[in-house]
């Protein structure tokens, strides 16, 4: 039986992306857990064999957990390891899983779990043939994300925004399509119908909304080609939307963290550009050093909310993020998270906030109230492990 007051964890990941923050709830929960990390680069066959199963002899695992599907290869190697003992495979994505999951043989889904920050992924999982789908939203490490980290005076700001501009994400995965020049030539109106549409999918998008470019699409001939086609289409729609909400920012002569294509996309003047910042190292001194945290959303996630909305009130600061339908089974919006609804609102609400010094102290001290309260990742990890405890109850 899995003996899941105190279960035995395998971390696997071929990138080291949130298994810190994973390991850091494990140790303070007690669990005993040993990470399994390949590297990034490609592993001799026998090689990755080997691991693995001297791994599983001798830690001896309750399940195996990964993020985003890292560490499992797309052979289904790893696959064919975990059944001869029928081991749990729990992968949790913080990313599109759609983005993800058809590069991989889709087996083993008896016996795997899969978690998504996005609730609105749950059915459509569910319809890949994977019995066992839940939500699990994303969280903070609050030994990380706290008041009072250290800082640089130049990080002072009214208004600051730290995200990607997207710019190079979408040149890249454009050249990985390689589309012909019938579908290139659609993608900016295919990214600007996407971007406000409820659908998630840019597949099913293309063949409800658009069935005379469908045959173009699967003409790409390779999931690798097709995929690169919808993350391009995601991170262009991505582009348009947080360009529009950015430049609501820039009456008041924001601090934007991020790559050099801010610099394409906003006007010379009337901003400070800042290069991008460490995750772990500098944000949770960045956050406290504005008056406003401003936050506009990936469209990779349509209904979820993302990382900073945990992260900045954790550290004591104060965030104005755009209208998630999944915001409110998280936060209580205008009592503990101050949010705006479209681009177009961004100007007002950030002078509404501007002139409030009290309500946005008020509302800071609020987020991190429900943050410690419900959305740690020793809250997430416990949560993670009762829902293998009720899924895989014992050993195949």
């Amino acid at each position: 039986m899995l003996a899941m007051a105190q279960p035995r964890v395998l971390l696997m990941t071929s990138l080291y992306f949130l298994m810190g923050e994973v390991q850091a709830a494990l140790t303070r929960l007690e669990v005993p857990h040993l990470l399994l990390d390949l590297g990034g680069k490609e592993m001799d066959r026998n090689a990755f064999i080997t691991r693995v199963r001297g791994a599983l002899a001798g830690f001896k695992p309750d399940f195996l957990l990964t993020v985003n599907h890292l560490g499992v290869d797309r052979e289904g190697v790893l696959l064919d390891i975990l059944a001869e003992s029928g081991l749990p495979l729990v992968s949790w994505f913080v990313d599109n899983p759609f983005l993800i999951l058809p590069l991989y043989p889709r087996r083993y889904q008896e016996r795997t779990l899969l978690l998504t920050w996005d609730a609105d992924n749950v059915g459509a999982l569910r319809d890949l043939g994977f019995p066992h789908v839940d939500w699990l939203p994303l969280g903070v490490d609050p030994e990380r994300f706290r008041p009072g980290a250290p800082g640089r005076e130049e990080w002072r700001a009214r208004v600051s925004f730290v995200g990607n501009s997207m710019t190079a994400k979408v040149a890249g995965r454009l050249a990985a399509a390689a589309p012909p020049p019938e579908l290139e030539n659609r993608l900016e109106e295919l990214a600007a119908a996407f971007g406000p549409s409820q659908e998630s999918s840019v597949a099913r998008f293309l063949n409800q909304n658009r069935p005379e470019l469908w045959p173009l699409f699967l003409g790409l001939g390779s999931p690798v080609r097709m995929l690169a086609f919808e993350t391009c289409v995601t991170w262009l729609s991505t582009l348009r939307y947080r360009l529009a909400c950015v430049q609501g920012l820039l009456p008041f002569g924001p601090l934007i963290a991020g790559d050099a294509g801010w610099r394409q996309l906003l006007p010379a003047e009337g901003w400070r550009a800042h290069h991008e910042l460490s995750y772990y190292e500098e944000l949770p001194g960045f956050y406290p050093r504005s008056e406003i945290n401003f936050n506009c959303t990936s469209l990779q996630m349509k209904g979820a909310v993302n990382q900073r909305v945990f992260d900045v009130p954790a550290a004591g600061a104060f965030l104005l993020t755009d209208q998630r339908r999944q915001m409110e089974e998280l936060f209580e919006p205008g009592v503990e998270v101050a949010v705006y609804a479209a681009p177009e609102d961004v100007p007002q609400a950030v002078q509404r906030w501007l002139d409030d010094p009290e309500g946005r102290d008020r509302l800071a001290q609020a987020g991190r109230k429900r943050v410690l309260a419900e959305h740690t990742y020793d809250h997430r990890l416990r949560a993670l492990m009762d829902r293998v405890d009720r899924t895989f109850g014992g050993r195949a």
